[in-house]
């Protein structure tokens, strides 16, 4: 498959149970002891490259660029939460994903997240020039 072969409608879901190391308390984004939003958000950002799996050409990847979500609700430690991310829009190199996240009891989080296509090698060559 290749970058042509990308188009709306492409999911993916991903589930965990929350620890304490997954914890506002433990990431330093509060004080309290529930699934902090840091952790929501690696989780959603997650599910939006599993849905990409197998669909991009030998030397690409894909690279976050923005991501508006909103977390709704505290989810205690034990729990296991879900993120499902589908593809909504595909703009040239930038795919856009709609993504929200439950856990038992209710949902939790919701965003809008940006990812581009891009070629590693190229990508890790600009990273490494701003070394020097």
């Amino acid at each position: 498959m290749t970058m042509k072969d990308i188009a709306p409608g492409l999911t993916a879901e991903l589930t965990r149970t929350v620890t304490e190391s997954d914890t506002a308390a433990k990431l330093g984004s509060g004080l309290v002891p529930v699934y902090g939003t840091p952790a929501l958000v690696a989780l959603m950002e997650a599910a939006a490259v599993k849905a990409l799996e197998g669909c991009l050409s030998a030397g690409q990847t894909t690279a976050g660029g923005k991501i508006d979500v909103r977390h709704l609700a505290a989810t205690p430690v034990g729990m296991t939460v879900r993120a499902r991310a589908e593809l909504v829009a595909v703009e040239g190199r930038k795919l856009r994903f709609q993504i929200e996240a439950w856990y038992e009891v209710e949902k939790i989080g919701e965003a809008v997240h940006e990812r581009f296509v891009i070629d590693i090698e190229k990508f890790m060559a600009k990273a490494r020039a701003k070394r020097a």
